[in-house]
């Protein structure tokens, strides 16, 4: 069974910075490829940011590029979040994803049904 957990979140002013960890737990031979999205209150989940298992591309949801930067610790299974400049829209928890499986472009990822494994989530507020 893979363990999904999240921290890092926080309250922080308009402007501000935070970043988030995500490990996943499992079998140590798979490395997995991670994703972040977000939910705020009465909205859809959305698509943040994801990152292959090698750690070798990235891709990102509308307006997060230039802001947010995803990372990987190599084939480990320890992803980030880094959030900058951050605004009170984006205010939502913040849940991290992860997936054995390999998809031909990045972009696949964008999608939640591409992962299996979910963490519970970390509430980040930014405040005005």
């Amino acid at each position: 069974q893979v363990q999904v957990v999240e921290s890092g979140g926080g309250l922080v002013q308009t402007g501000g910075s935070l970043r988030l960890s995500c490990a996943a737990s499992g079998p140590t031979f798979i490395s997995y490829s991670m994703g972040w999205f977000r939910q705020a209150p009465g909205k859809e989940r959305e698509f943040v940011a994801a990152i292959t298992w090698e750690g070798s591309a990235t891709h990102y949801g509308d307006s997060k590029k230039g802001r947010f930067t995803i990372s990987k610790d190599g084939v480990k299974n320890t992803v980030y979040l880094q959030m900058n400049s951050l605004k009170p829209e984006d205010t939502a928890i913040y849940y991290c994803a992860v997936t054995p499986s390999r998809y031909t472009s990045v972009t696949s990822y964008s999608a939640s049904t591409a992962f299996d494994y979910w963490g519970a989530g970390t509430q980040v507020t930014v405040s005005s």
